[in-house]
Parts: structure tokens; sequence; C-alpha cells
């Protein structure tokens, strides 16, 4: 029995594509994650398939592999997500916008400030993905020779989202009386100055932002580690999770719902919905061969340098038509080196193919006809094994029209997704109570 009747959607666009050959692939726009009429289309195009979110990935740094590999990468450009999504936000008017900010080499107030920002520009679209920046190119950004380790990465980012929560709750929601007559514009008395001293944060407050429309904007997290499920449990309301399958998604949907009830949370106020790359054709034969064209044009170069950025290690001296050897422990994203080794483990691949899968896309993948992808969907919606997918599409525009065009409206003819928009937020397209205020508790709903 499906834990929610229908299915949530959201798009990873990255800004664009997962996969490291998007850019290449016929008929498709090389330069769409760095041209804003492009990005406003797919928005709009995503809006009107009534997608709950656009999701868009973010990187302090330019991917850490050789140059060999680099020079074919179309991550090395793109915009800053603060500044795109509220040029968006302008261009549509329901779906959610959702952006990266790193807890580990930003500080809260900025996070804080900027995300209650969108929030108000966009009447309540706004969505904040907290990531612990896993590429340690990104210290010598900000000044530091050393990237911290994970753990330090995690104990700040437990401490930060609090903090961040913390500023969106400076103001009550009447504390903006702006009496003309009077003169008073703001109630002091409805302001509450955090003044958080911590071990890694230090914060004064108040946050000179209003309060967020919603609350406070949705929270939305990835990562799969033991720390990040700890972290997801205490802090999320959506897991962008990196499930290989749909039992190993069902335990670990399992898992993190149980581990929000030690917590004290209601696990219905969390969403679960995995990455999952799309290539539909009119037939699953059709749809295969353009996944097969697609992967192979991905360069070795840059196999070898998706591979090495996954396990932390440099893969290029591995002797590449034998098994992956044992890989140590680094300091990079743990989610990502496991997925690769348990891939490589149990499809018994070399390292070249384990290679040429990572520099494509590795993760999981539905590759058929509207119907037998409308068919996996409801499979995992029906196992609790997830709410919905951050859909990944294969190429734009074309795979992105095939998703919205063909898949949703099996989707919908199945009555597993919506037909309209039935409210206005982030928060009630994904079905997620609006937060009471911590510091006016119970005034703010009398206010609104």
């Amino acid at each position: 029995m499906a834990r929610h009747r229908r299915l949530h959607l959201g798009a990873f666009m990255r800004p664009v594509g997962i996969h490291t050959a998007w850019w290449r692939y016929p008929g498709g726009l090389p330069d769409a994650n760095f041209n804003f009429r492009h990005l406003a289309r797919f928005a709009q195009e995503l809006e009107a398939a009534k997608f709950d979110a656009f999701f868009m990935a973010d990187h302090l740094a330019v991917l850490n592999m050789p140059v060999e590999a680099l020079k074919r990468s179309a991550t090395v450009t793109s915009f800053d997500p603060a500044t795109l999504l509220p040029a968006l936000a302008v261009v549509t008017e329901r779906i959610g916008l959702v952006a990266t900010a790193s807890t580990t080499y930003d500080q809260p107030f900025h996070v804080a400030r900027r995300f209650a920002s969108l929030d108000h520009l966009s009447n309540g679209r706004a969505g904040w993905n907290v990531v612990t920046t896993s590429n340690p190119d990104a210290a010598k950004n900000f000044g530091l020779e050393h990237h911290p380790e994970h753990a330090d990465r995690y104990d700040r980012a437990h401490e930060f989202v609090t903090v961040v929560k913390g500023l969106w709750d400076s103001f009550a929601d009447d504390a903006f009386l702006r009496d003309v007559a009077s003169g008073i514009f703001f109630d002091p008395d409805r302001m509450h100055v955090l003044d958080h001293q911590g071990p890694h944060l230090s914060v004064r407050g108040p946050l000179n932002v209003a309060r967020p429309v919603q609350g406070w904007p949705v929270i939305v997290q990835a990562g799969a580690s033991e720390a990040g499920r700890q972290l997801a449990a205490e802090t999320a309301e959506v897991i962008f999770g990196a499930a290989a399958g749909l039992e190993d998604g069902r335990r670990f949907a399992e898992d993190v719902r149980g581990r929000m009830v030690a917590a004290g949370r209601d696990p219905d106020h969390l969403k679960i919905l995995p990455a999952c790359f799309v290539v539909v054709g009119d037939t699953v034969e059709e749809a295969r061969e353009k996944r097969a064209h697609l992967d192979g044009l991905v360069h070795e170069a840059s196999a070898i340098a998706a591979l090495s950025i996954a396990l932390g290690v440099d893969a290029s001296a591995f002797d590449p038509d034998g098994p992956l050897p044992d890989i140590p422990e680094s300091n990079q994203s743990k989610t990502g080196r496991e997925r690769a080794i348990t891939l490589a483990r149990r499809e018994s691949l070399s390292v070249r193919q384990l290679a040429q899968r990572l520099g494509g896309y590795a993760g999981l993948a539905m590759v058929g006809t509207p119907e037998t992808i409308a068919d996996e969907m409801q499979a995992w919606l029906e196992a609790g094994a997830s709410d919905g997918f951050n859909v990944m599409v294969s190429d734009v525009p074309q795979g992105l029209e095939d998703f919205t065009r063909k898949v949703v409206p099996e989707l919908q003819r199945r009555g597993l997704f919506r037909t309209e928009y039935e409210g206005t937020t982030l928060r009630e397209h994904l079905g997620l109570p609006r937060p009471e205020n911590r510091f006016f508790a119970g005034a703010d709903e009398a206010a609104r």
C-alpha cells in the first residue's frame, strides 16, 4: 500500500544535466547551463507539467579532476543559484525553487537572508539544499589550506541549520505594523535576538528580513552516509536520496523515518525523492539505444576522472582491466565512495567498466517507455521506498520534453500525479506543514 497516494516530482537540473555527455547529445543545447533564455524555458516547461520543484545543485570550485577531463565538463561554468533562482521566480508562478548552499564554506546569516529573500520574492516557493561540500579544492577558494574533516563538516552542519532556522524566526508574523499615523514600523516586542554562541558559530541576529512566507523555506538534503542519514533525520523535510534499487530505497526510507521518530519528529513530515536518471523512448529498445549513444559520448579521461572523484583517490594508476582494488577511506563524499564500490562488487565490473559507468551516470536509472517508467515509479511508491523522484533528464530540450509530455501524462492518467497545483507554496505542493515560530509560539498562526 502506498504511503502517499500521489508522487512528488522534482527536477534535478545541476543546472541542466547529470550525465557527463548531455551537452554532446545530437539536437541538444550545449550552452544550456549558462543561457538564461534556455533555463527559463525549462523551468516553464516543468511548471506546465506541474512539477513540485526546480532544483539547482551548486559547486564552490571547478571539479577536482585533471584538465584533460575538466576541459570536457560542462559544469565548469554555471550561474550562482542565488542569482538564477530569483530571476526564474519572475518568469514562473508556482513551481518550487530549490538551491544548494554549503554549511562548510558559507555563513548562517548569509544563507538565512538569501533564502528568506527568495521565499518572499517567489511568494513562498524557496527550498534550501543543505550540503557539507565534499570537493577539497573548495578550501583554497576560501582562504584555507585544508578541507575540514568529514566529521567536523557534519558537526558544523547540525549547528548551522539550527542557527539558520533561529534567524528565520527573528520576527513574529505580526511584527510589522507599518502604522503610518503613529510612525511605528514594527513592534520591538515581536523581534527576537538570537545571540547564538556555539562550538563552530557565533551569530547575534536578528535577521534583517521578515519571517519567510513558508515560515522556513523547505529544508532539503542528500547523502546516504551514517552522518548524512542522521542529519537528515534531525533536520530535513525532503531527501534527494541515491538508492540503487527499490529494496535499497525501502530500507533507506525505513531507516531514516525510524531515526526521525527517535529524534522526536513526525516521519510524515519528510518526503523521500531518490535521484532518478530517465531516458524515454517509444519502445524499450529505442530508449536503451538512446542511453547507449549517450554513454558512448563519454571520453575515457572523463570516465577515469569521475571514478577518482567518487572514490576520493587517483584511479588512473589502477589496472583498467582488473577488478577494483581495496579503497581506503578519504575525506571526500562517503556516499559516492560507497556507491561506486558497491556497484563494482555487485556487478563484478573491471576498473574500466566501472569508470565508464560513473563517467556517464551510474545511479538509479529508468530507461524505457512512458508506460514502463510509470510502472517503476508506481512500484516504488506502493512499496514505501519513495514519495516520488528527483528526475534527471538525459538531454535538453528533447529528453526534458519526453518526460514532461509523455511520462507525466501517463502518471496523471493513473492518478499518480497532480493535474493542477492545489496550493501556491512549495510546502503546500509537498504536503508539509508550516513550522511554528519557536520564539513566538501560537501567536503567528493567529496573525496569519
